[in-house]
This record gives C-alpha cells, sequence and structure tokens, in this order.
C-alpha cells in the first residue's frame, strides 16, 4: 500500500512537470520555447533522463540566476522551491549540488546554438523601417571579461603577461556580431586574450560567416584592413568602417563624387603569415573604395574629423551625409557591450573551469537576447524603434515580472500585453555624440594591492611578519 502510494505520488509530480515542460515559453519570455530547447539539444546528441531538473527547467534556472541581482545558485534553488511548492511538489534537496551538477550536464554547445538561434530569429523579424535604407546592418566589436583565479582557467585563458603570477585573473577575449536594428547577439567567438589568432580579427574570422549577403557591416578602424573588406565583398557583404589609423585619406586623389568624397584604389598588400598561398591568390588584386570625410561637433563645440571607407560606391542611392550618420551608429555596439557585461554582470564571472565559463557566457548572451526580444516586440507597433528603448529599464520591469510570475507561464501570456506596454514607455534621450570623463568620482575602499599570491600572504600574516594597514587618503 506503501509502495503504490509513493508511485502515484510520483506519478502525479511527474506528470505536473511534464505539463509545465510542454509550455510555451520560459519564464516572462515567449521567444524561446521548450521545444527549441529540446531540438538543440537534439542537434548536438545530448540525452537526458526524465528527470526534475531537464535541460528546460535548468536553463530556465539559470536565466533566473543570471537576471538576478544575487547571482548565486542558492537563489536560483529558492525560487525554484516556491515553484515546486506552488504547484504542489515536494521540496528538492536543500544544497545546490543536483542543480549544479544539471548545470554541468547541459552541454556548452547547446547554450551557445540557443543564444545564435534567439539573436538571428528576433533580428530576422525586424521590420523594414527599423533597416537601413531596406538592408541589414551588422556591428563588429570585441571585448574582454575576467573569470576567478583557477588553476583550469588559467591554463586555458591565462592572465596578462604584464601581471605576476597569483596577482591577476584570468582573461578571455570575446568578439560579437550583433544587429544594429534590434541589438540581438547574432554570433559570438571566445578565445585567450593573448597568443596566436587570439586578436579580435582572429576571432573574426571564425565567424564571419554569420554576415550574409546583403548585409551591411559597420565597425570601427580596427577592421579596416584589405583582408576584412575582400572577404566581406567575396561574401555580398558591404562595409561601411572608419579608415585604419595607419592609412592616410588623400582627397586630391581619385574619383571626386563630391565635397571630402571620393573614390580610390588600394593595392593588394603583403600575405600576412596566417593566410595560405591559395587564399592569397585568390584575393583580388585591388579593391575599389569610397573614402568620406565626415565632421562631428560634440557638446563642447569642437569638431572632430573622421574618415569612412565603404564599399557602398553609388553616391546618389547612398548619401555622404546618410553614411555619416550610419557610421555614427557604431556607438550602440558599445552601449549593448556594456550592457551584457555592466548591466548584466558579466564582467567578472564566477564559474570555476572553463567550460563552465564558457556557458555562463552563452548564458548572458541568451538572456541578453531574451530581453532584447521582449523589447523588440514592445516597439513594434507602438510608433517606436528598439533603440528608443532603455535596456536596463527593460531588464528592470522583466525582472519585476519574473518575481510574481516565476514559472507560470500562463499568467505571463495573459499579462504580457502589459509588460511590452510597460517596456514601451521606457525611453532613451536622443544623446547623439554623447562623450564621458574617463574618470570616476568614488573611490575604492582604503586598502593596499595585493602584491603576491594570496596564500602566501596569508601564511605571512599568521606568521605575523605582514600586516595589510588601510590607506589614509
Amino acid at each position: 500500500m506503501v509502495q503504490s502510494t509513493s508511485r502515484l505520488a510520483g506519478d502525479q509530480a511527474g506528470a505536473v512537470r511534464n505539463q509545465f515542460d510542454q509550455q510555451s515559453g520560459l519564464p516572462f519570455l515567449e521567444v524561446l520555447s521548450a521545444s527549441e530547447v529540446e531540438s538543440a539539444c537534439q542537434a548536438w546528441n545530448h540525452r537526458w533522463r526524465n528527470r526534475i531538473y531537464t535541460p528546460w527547467m535548468t536553463l530556465a534556472m539559470f536565466l533566473s540566476q543570471i537576471l538576478s541581482s544575487d547571482h548565486s545558485c542558492g537563489d536560483a534553488l529558492e525560487r525554484f522551491q516556491k515553484y515546486r511548492k506552488d504547484c504542489g511538489l515536494p521540496p528538492v534537496a536543500d544544497d545546490t549540488a543536483s542543480y549544479c551538477e544539471a548545470r554541468q550536464r547541459l552541454p556548452e554547445e547547446v547554450v551557445w546554438e540557443l543564444a545564435r538561434r534567439s539573436g538571428q530569429a528576433i533580428h530576422q523579424k525586424a521590420d523594414a523601417h527599423w533597416l537601413f535604407q531596406g538592408r541589414p546592418v551588422k556591428l563588429l566589436d570585441g571585448s574582454t571579461v575576467i573569470m576567478p583565479d583557477t588553476e583550469a582557467n588559467q591554463a586555458e585563458y591565462p592572465q596578462s603577461r604584464s601581471q605576476k603570477p597569483g596577482l591577476g585573473f584570468p582573461i578571455a577575449r570575446i568578439l560579437v556580431i550583433i544587429s544594429l536594428a534590434v541589438g540581438t547577439v547574432l554570433e559570438a567567438a571566445m578565445g585567450p586574450y593573448q597568443g596566436k589568432q587570439s586578436s579580435e580579427l582572429g576571432l573574426f574570422r571564425q565567424i564571419s560567416g554569420q554576415l550574409q549577403p546583403g548585409d551591411i557591416a559597420l565597425a570601427d578602424r580596427f577592421f579596416c584592413n584589405y583582408w576584412v573588406i575582400a572577404d566581406s565583398l567575396r561574401r555580398g557583404v558591404d562595409v561601411v568602417f572608419r579608415l585604419h589609423q595607419t592609412r592616410k585619406a588623400d582627397f586630391r586623389r581619385g574619383r571626386r563624387l563630391g565635397p571630402d568624397d571620393h573614390i580610390v584604389t588600394w593595392p593588394k598588400s603583403q600575405r600576412p603569415d596566417w593566410m595560405s598561398p591559395a587564399e592569397y591568390a585568390a584575393m583580388p588584386k585591388e579593391l575599389r573604395l569610397r573614402e568620406i570625410r565626415v565632421r562631428i561637433k560634440d557638446r563642447t563645440k569642437r569638431t572632430r574629423e573622421l574618415v569612412i571607407v565603404t564599399t557602398l560606391l553609388d553616391a546618389n542611392k547612398y548619401l555622404a551625409s546618410a553614411l555619416g550618420d550610419l557610421f555614427r551608429q557604431r556607438w550602440h555596439a558599445e552601449l549593448d557591450i556594456r550592457s551584457i557585461k555592466t548591466t548584466m554582470g558579466m564582467e567578472m564571472l564566477r564559474t570555476k573551469t572553463p567550460d563552465m565559463v564558457r556557458k555562463e557566457v552563452g548564458m548572458h548572451l541568451l538572456a541578453y537576447n531574451l530581453i532584447r526580444g521582449v523589447m523588440a516586440e514592445a516597439a513594434r507597433g507602438r510608433d517606436v524603434q528598439p533603440r528608443e528603448l532603455s535596456f536596463n529599464g527593460a531588464r528592470q520591469t522583466i525582472r519585476a515580472f519574473e518575481e510574481t510570475h516565476l514559472y507560470e507561464p500562463q499568467q505571463i501570456a495573459a499579462d504580457f500585453p502589459l509588460l511590452l506596454d510597460l517596456i514601451s514607455q521606457k525611453r532613451v534621450g536622443d544623446r547623439p555624440d554623447r562623450y564621458e570623463p574617463r574618470a570616476i568620482k568614488r573611490r575604492p575602499k582604503p586598502y593596499r594591492l595585493l602584491t603576491m599570491p594570496r596564500r602566501e600572504a596569508k601564511r605571512r600574516i599568521e606568521r605575523g611578519e605582514i600586516i595589510y594597514p588601510r590607506i589614509k587618503h
């Protein structure tokens, strides 16, 4: 009798769990469905048993953890306990071991695949008037992240060579391709901060296939080299880059299109070490490019001059002023990366092994894309563009809904129009050519810098050899 009762309770719990797993979306979001998660798992041959922490449930908890101000596994587990209580299910074990094991079981490829799929799906649904003359624009930019100082992380993502052993943090470089229209990350690559093929250009070569015919690539001068432009043209992709600092524009030469606007020819450069002779031979012998000088006035009334290089040669179709305005939107890449790193807390990662580090980065990109998806939906039909909405405001609103609607997709679906309406009201001001002093007002705590490995410092403190007094300002 006891055995049959236990089996019945288990069947009921399984039925409730399966019913939840089949819901149309993750908490507060309709962009990512349980079937999409299952499809990604199958694509990477990830199989799982019918257990409490399914891949979809693990992703839901991981996303909740990323969006929480706490960021701890314990906080995510407490939210899950509340959901189970609301569903009439028995509580799970109070420690986080099972949840952490579930996170480790989830393949990092699945997380990155879902981040890509979500970003691209939202980008493809962008309204026509969000594009640049009907063409999608994709931003290229890179950044870095640091992580806990463990042996495994140091082995794969070594700290900067300028830091002494035990005094730095492992550091990784990240390159992202972002949709200008909706702000989602379409593709990303991650690698060591230093070493062979670890530069932003090296990472870009790994993911350049994400650029599709008809796209326009928008980036700063670091990407303005012969090989990136030639490869982009081969793919049917146009570029709008700032002229690299090693090249000089001479507007007295070339075919003049207008004031500070001309077409020039770049001869083929010497073969770089990373390129094979066959690849070099396939490259064009020269490139016909358009150079435009743009003058920008900042709030101090100071005029800055920039030279833009583009493959959009038709001066009647692509006016110089329009291309200048387009390049000024490159600043969105900086803002988007700041949203991911600072606003969402990815600047300092928390996981202690390289595979979990990559998984944590992928989850941040996935969470970011899902928020951008809700913002795009909020902008649609409300006479506003996604870029006019506040990312931080949207994140705060979504977090408020998550706390009151956690793991309740039916209630979320009912209140989804209210969520969109609230987000559509969170606008950002028109801030062209915004600038800030690169200085901080808030001082750090008055402690000395650690000049030896922490373990050694603790041993010497224990022996009474050194002390660390507070610094007097």
